[in-house]
């Protein structure tokens, strides 16, 4: 009875029960990375807002993924790792024994990786800011297209959790995706990590594009070159 419908318990009662088993599953784990949300906010940088702000967007995600706020908040993300293509979790619930949660993403298909190919083209400044954890305007829709940008839709990310819950996104999986936020808002170069982009490649692509267009424009007179005659003026010689 009590593992459907559990005994309320106030978030602060909850949030330090969580934090007691997490100090004796990391005794046993060192490697364990949990997710520690210090403010009000889930997340504080451009990186973690605007990767929560693309989940709760999408319709198919809006009335589930909610329910894992409270569970990011009350420390029950003991772990959660982030490599090319997926994210695991362990995700205390209402049972003893956390539940162990993947999400999967698929690969970027050639059209978005063209897009975005297109989109760093020549941006080498915007790229090093990047590289350096800022955010640039000009990239903006780099990330937040609905249909090209680096953030994943619906119909590119895959959920399991060993909970009971028959729902496709659990509040275990809705918690963990959460944490994927305040996990880039320290990290933001986990997101290219995520969709499994070559970082250095699109530096070393966008550098090589920006030395062919200066080579082909070496021969080409630039209004900016003064001339002899325009010298003599300015210097009344």
């Amino acid at each position: 009875m009590w593992d459907r419908y559990p005994e309320y318990k106030p978030r602060k009662t909850v949030a330090a029960d969580n934090q007691k088993k997490l100090e004796k599953l990391i005794k046993k784990n060192p490697k364990l990375h949990p997710i520690k949300i210090e403010g009000k906010k889930l997340a504080e940088t451009w990186w973690g807002l605007a990767w929560n702000k693309n989940l709760e967007a999408y319709s198919d995600y809006s009335n589930r993924i909610g329910r894992g706020r409270s569970y990011v908040r009350g420390n029950a993300v003991f772990d959660l790792q982030v490599q090319a293509g997926l994210v695991t979790a362990i995700v205390q619930g209402s049972r003893s024994k956390p539940y162990e949660i993947k999400i999967k993403i698929e690969p970027l298909s050639p059209l978005k990786w063209e897009y975005i190919s297109a989109a760093c083209s020549n941006k080498i400044a915007n790229i090093e800011a990047l590289a350096e954890g800022k955010f640039p305007e000009a990239l903006a829709n780099l990330f937040t297209d609905p249909k090209n940008g680096l953030f994943p839709s619906p119909k590119e990310i895959k959920f399991e959790c060993s909970c009971p819950d028959w729902a496709d996104m659990c509040k275990h999986v809705a918690a963990a995706l959460y944490g994927v936020g305040a996990r880039f808002d320290h990290n933001p170069a986990l997101l290219f990590t995520l969709r499994d982009i070559n970082f250095e490649g699109l530096l070393k692509k966008s550098i090589a594009e920006k030395m062919q267009n200066m080579l082909k424009n070496v021969d080409k007179k630039s209004k900016r070159i003064m001339t002899k005659v325009n010298i003599n003026a300015v210097f009344d010689i």
